[in-house]
C-alpha cells in the first residue's frame, strides 16, 4: 500500500473522529450518543488496520480484532439496557 494513501485515508479518519465527537457532544437522546461512540470505535478499528499497513506490521490487526469484539459486546450490551427498560 502506499504510504501517501495510507496518509490519505488517515486524514479522512480523523474528520470523521470530529464529526463523531461532535454528535456525541450534541447528539439530543442517549441513543445517539451510544451510536457516535460505536462510531468512534469503528473509526479505531480502521485507524488501526491502516496503520498496520502502512508501518507493514500484520500483527497490529490483532489489537484490531480485539477492539472489534469489545466494542460487539458493548454494542449488545446497550441494546440489552435499552430493551430493559422498555
Amino acid at each position: 500500500m502506499n504510504e501517501w494513501l495510507g496518509y490519505f485515508g488517515l486524514t479522512f479518519l480523523m474528520v470523521t473522529v470530529a464529526l463523531a465527537f461532535w454528535r456525541m457532544r450534541q447528539g439530543p437522546s442517549l441513543p445517539d450518543r451510544v451510536v457516535a461512540l460505536d462510531l468512534l470505535t469503528t473509526v479505531g478499528i480502521a485507524v488501526t488496520a491502516v496503520y498496520a499497513m502502512i508501518m507493514n506490521e500484520p500483527l497490529i490487526m490483532d489489537v484490531a480484532t480485539v477492539l472489534a469484539l469489545i466494542s460487539f459486546l458493548g454494542t449488545i450490551a446497550f441494546a440489552y439496557y435499552v430493551d430493559l427498560r422498555e
